[in-house]
């Protein structure tokens, strides 16, 4: 009798590659010998980024690995969670909320201007004293497995948009760090911050920096941002932020 197992190779790597690959590692790979060696061949998980959309051509000799590349793409999102606003400030700890408070606004916002990215309509606002807010990612939790982040330390990639008032002066800051699962300080992005003076174009701005090459170790992602504006008027005049994002994937994705 005829089975799966008298298939050619080339068609069990076609089917094999139609299945999720937790099923391939977790089930598929312990059916036998057989499968073991066809799941862990380089022409399925090519097979299954060009399935999925995340192979192109000229990219062949930049992947050393594609069953890393294929988990990597197929993990890639954002990490932060209610980035504009959406959510009210769910997902968010307001670390210091001083001045008349963070406050959520439409786009534009008096004398402000739109977002370059359509979808987004909201962002927060900072007052006259310190305003910050920020978010813990457990990386574990978003799928990044210990041994992928020692590694192959994925590059990681932090967004954020920042704007001015037309009216009213404003600082903006930033903090990004990289902690270890005693919470320690592996690496940090902490540029100096960004002082926008009164009668400015408003512009939205985005600022943007990528981890790479960091220590093993790496188990959480701290983001923080906010500011205040530097007039101190009562209301809503400081820096506003929205659209922050972090996203871990291979450096050809980037």
């Amino acid at each position: 009798m005829t089975t799966i197992s008298d298939l050619p190779e080339d068609v069990l790597v076609e089917l094999l590659s139609m299945l999720p690959a937790q099923d391939l590692i977790c089930a598929c790979r312990l059916v036998c010998t057989q499968w073991r060696y066809v799941v862990d061949l380089t022409t399925l998980w090519k097979r299954k980024c060009q399935r999925e959309g995340f192979h192109t051509q000229n990219l062949d000799r930049s992947i050393p690995d594609w069953k890393i590349f294929y988990m990597l793409c197929n993990l890639k999102r954002n990490l932060i969670k209610n980035p504009c606003a959406e959510e009210s400030f769910q997902h968010w700890k307001l670390d210091k909320n001083e001045g008349d408070k963070w406050r959520i606004e439409e786009l534009p916002g008096p004398l402000g201007r739109e977002m370059p990215d359509p979808k987004v309509h909201k962002y927060f606002v900072t007052s006259f004293g310190p305003c910050f807010k920020s978010q813990l990612i457990t990386l574990k939790n978003e799928g990044y497995w210990n041994e992928l982040m020692d590694e192959k330390r994925p590059e990681i990639v932090v967004k954020d948009w920042y704007a001015a008032r037309f009216d009213c002066g404003c600082r903006y800051e930033i903090t990004v760090r990289l902690l270890s699962e005693d919470y320690i300080v592996l690496e940090e992005f902490h540029p100096e911050p960004v002082v926008i003076e009164q009668w400015s174009d408003a512009m939205w701005r985005e600022i943007s920096h990528t981890f790479y090459n960091y220590p093993a170790g790496v188990r959480y992602i701290w983001f923080q941002h906010g500011g205040q504006d530097t007039q101190f008027w009562a209301g809503w005049y400081g820096i506003r932020v929205t659209n922050s994002s972090i996203t871990i994937g291979p450096w050809t994705l980037l």
